[in-house]
């Protein structure tokens, strides 16, 4: 077993990658304001976004779900890797040799599990391809590639390969590179044999697929040869890396653009994918293997930031299989907020079949959007049916009607349902609007519940108007904090100063008590801060700082708060032109006035019950403790900060 990684490298591995240039690898990021950066979180499903990034910070949260951390902790969560794991990939990445301080330097058997699948993959990736390169007996596979248009540059663009025939020569290399037979197995790279493991692609052609963070995860592979026995397409069997129904061919290649153009057009084949980014159309993707589907969706949706305006184009070949798959893709059609098409050559011929025949400038031309899938979805529905006779025609609306009544937006079921009202050749287009917008309100009587209890609602500023853990509380069981309160506003403010901006409220920070934050949740990440070292510690290193803070939490609820209040950004009032020693000067008096009222009350409730009865000395104390505390609030209202 490893070693633990030594601490000084975990730093520089925390400083020496971005976070922004890491979440940016999963899902489109934009200018979020005060220097932060938002998107859809990759963790949970929503419709606008509330996952931000804070660079400057190291840090970042989803104010919907709550989840939240450095870089370390978003690789840990978005590809289910241990700590570990997660610093040897982002110190790969970066170029940093870690040491290990019980176990020296990292041997290759220590690699923790998925980090091994994946660098086997990418040396089986680089072994194939050199195969394709080079090997003699790849003359067919190149012989298969240029009957299709495809020359050796463009093989080496997309890395496709070539594995041998026979039944072990990658699993002898790879043997040779250090790796176990379990692992060859666990990787899917090879399958149990008679006498051990064998190769699971052999006299194929082979297309690495990669994750949309580029690691080869697994393959597709291609039959060759009239011998082989097997499915035309084979590809990687499920793994701790692969889920063929969580993969898009080409994604890696892809999503910069896809995110660029607002714009992914989904083929079908491997072959596909390159015939259109060759073409020029470089936002295209394919499935694996199975058809296109939720967790398709959820990628694409992270890399189109649910924009209106955004384009999803679905060429399918023009058969009946092509056209159940189109289908297919209309069930999950209303998970998008984009406009959906599906495009169809005339001839029927897939991209690839179409630039062979006609060129780039068709492949270009076929993807520009043609049909708006509901269009298709309803024309197949209703070609079922005799339109020539009523009963024909009211079957038809029978089975259209529910189709159209899923589509949310109101204004555009109205617009489909008088469309569909002309394709039936209905002359009453009132009698099929209002029968859809009933079945649309039918739908929402039994299915629509209104927002979930745990979901936070946002004011303007994009700041939760409360707080809520995963129970809808407190993390230490207090009750939801509603930022209405001015009391708990101003405590949320000076506690995000003290995150983000220690260098304004040092060192009087750090003689705030824990009691003078009045709010569960608030006292914890004070407590959390004092435990730290405090926010003077802060200055000097702000994103080492952040982390401490966050490990000296007690829990995972106090955690999400740090990284939530270390990433939202600070709400300044009217009239405040920055955020500056003057404005955070104002916050650190508000809450020690108000902690300053609290006590004065108390204690002019003690009066009051000593007053007559009580004892002379002790009553004398607290006559002098009010008078003290009276003054200190008389010279914080003059004076402001300067009286700290």
């Amino acid at each position: 077993m490893a070693g633990r990684i030594n601490d000084e490298d975990v730093k520089a591995v925390r400083d020496a990658v971005p976070i922004d240039a890491v979440v940016s690898e999963y899902l489109q990021l934009r200018n979020a304001g005060g220097g932060n950066l938002k998107g859809l979180c990759p963790f949970h499903d929503e419709k606008s976004p509330s996952f931000q990034v804070s660079p400057s910070k190291g840090f970042f949260h989803c104010f919907g779900c709550q989840e939240g951390g450095d870089t370390l902790t978003f690789v840990m969560k978005i590809d289910h890797l241990t700590f570990s794991e997660a610093v040897e990939r982002l110190a790969g990445q970066a170029g940093i040799t870690l040491r290990y301080e019980e176990g020296g330097y990292n041997p290759s058997h220590q690699r923790g599990e998925r980090i091994r699948l994946v660098e086997a993959h990418k040396i089986a990736a680089q072994w194939y391809a050199e195969q394709l390169a080079t090997g003699p007996e790849a003359d067919t596979g190149r012989a298969f590639l240029a009957d299709r248009g495809f020359d050796q540059a463009a093989a080496e663009h997309f890395s496709v390969g070539y594995s041998p025939q026979g039944w072990d020569h990658l699993t002898r290399f790879l043997r040779g590179k250090g790796f176990s037979d379990k692992e060859l197995l666990l990787s899917g790279l090879a399958q149990e044999g008679r006498r051990g493991p064998i190769d699971r692609f052999r006299g194929r052609l082979m297309w690495p697929i990669r994750d949309i963070g580029g690691d080869v995860v697994g393959f597709g592979a291609r039959k060759l040869y009239e011998a082989d026995n097997g499915p035309k397409y084979l590809n990687t069997p499920d793994t701790a890396i692969y889920k063929k129904s969580q993969v898009l061919y080409g994604i890696d290649l892809a999503k910069k653009d896809i995110a660029k153009a607002s714009r992914a057009v989904v083929v079908e084949g491997y072959t596909d994918v390159m015939a259109c980014h060759l073409a020029g159309v470089t936002t295209a993707i394919a499935t694996c293997g199975t058809a296109f589907g939720g967790d398709h969706i959820k990628i694409l949706r992270r890399l189109l930031m649910d924009n209106g305006s955004a384009r999803v184009i679905f060429t399918f070949d023009g058969d009946a299989a092509g056209q159940k798959a189109a289908l297919r893709a209309f069930e999950d059609d209303q998970k998008f907020a984009a406009e959906t098409y599906i495009a169809i050559a005339p001839d029927g011929m897939d991209p690839c079949d179409l630039r062979l025949a006609k060129g780039d400038d068709a492949v270009a031309d076929l993807v520009e959007p043609r049909t708006p899938l509901f269009e298709f979805a309803l024309r197949q529905i209703v070609s079922r049916y005799d339109l020539d006779t009523p009963a024909g025609r009211a079957s038809a609306l029978d089975e259209a009607a529910p189709v159209v009544a899923r589509i949310k937006n109101s204004g555009a079921q109205h617009e489909v349902a008088v469309q569909l009202a002309g394709m039936l050749g209905i002359l009453d287009t009132q009698f099929v609007v209002k029968r859809i917008a009933q079945l649309a309100r039918w739908a929402r009587d039994r299915g629509g519940k209104g927002p979930a209890p745990d979901r936070p609602q946002r004011g303007s500023g994009g700041a939760p108007q409360q707080y809520a853990g995963p129970a809808g509380q407190g993390p230490r069981g207090g009750p939801a904090l509603n930022l209405r309160n001015p009391v708990f506003a101003t405590e949320r403010e000076l506690l995000k100063l003290a995150l983000q901006r220690p260098e304004l409220v040092s060192p009087a920070f750090d003689a705030y008590g824990v009691d003078e934050f009045t709010a569960p949740p608030y006292a914890a990440v004070r407590e959390a801060i004092l435990e730290a070292g405090g926010a003077e510690s802060g200055v000097e290193d702000p994103q080492g700082y952040l982390v401490r803070v966050r490990e000296a939490a007690p829990d995972d609820a106090v955690r999400a708060t740090v990284t939530e209040l270390a990433v939202e950004a600070i709400m300044l009032h009217r009239g405040v032109k920055g955020v500056d020693d003057v404005y955070a000067g104002a916050q650190l008096v508000t809450v020690r006035r108000r902690a300053v009222e609290r006590r004065i009350r108390d204690i002019t409730g003690r009066l009051t019950r000593l007053t007559g009865h009580g004892d002379p000395a002790e009553l004398a104390a607290v006559q002098n403790e009010l008078w003290v505390l009276q003054q200190y609030d008389q010279t914080l209202r003059v004076q402001g900060a300067a009286a700290l």
